[in-house]
């Protein structure tokens, strides 16, 4: 855990151990990292618990497992799944993505604040 240009990192070894932690500081997350297959639950599993609880909540899923089922179709199109990292991971790409998946962010947060105003 460690600040980076005032955001703060959190990791997790235990999806069930992330999952708690996210329910607890909901609104404060902007991003989330999550490795496809893990125990316990499984990276899509986590990812459609977290979006229920926070739907401006960004998600990537990494994994170094082809993801070509219905289901990683399913959570990509109904933007669940909005970001996707093929292992090996280079590191620019990661912040590329991570780049790419703060400013979406802050682009819907602004725009659903207008709708509310």
């Amino acid at each position: 855990m460690g600040p980076i240009n005032g955001i703060t990192v959190f990791t997790f070894t235990d999806p069930v151990m992330a999952l708690e932690h996210f329910k607890i500081n909901v609104e404060k997350y902007i991003l989330v990292i999550s490795d496809l297959r893990m125990p316990a639950l499984t990276g899509m599993e986590l990812i459609k618990e977290l979006k229920t609880m926070n739907r401006f909540v960004r998600t990537i899923l990494m994994t170094a497992f082809a993801t070509e089922d219905d289901l990683f179709q399913d959570y990509t199109k109904k933007e669940l799944i909005n970001g996707y990292l093929q292992k090996p991971i280079h590191l620019n790409d990661l912040r590329v993505e991570v780049d790419n998946q703060l400013h979406t962010y802050e682009l819907l947060k602004q725009e659903s604040f207008i709708k509310i105003a």
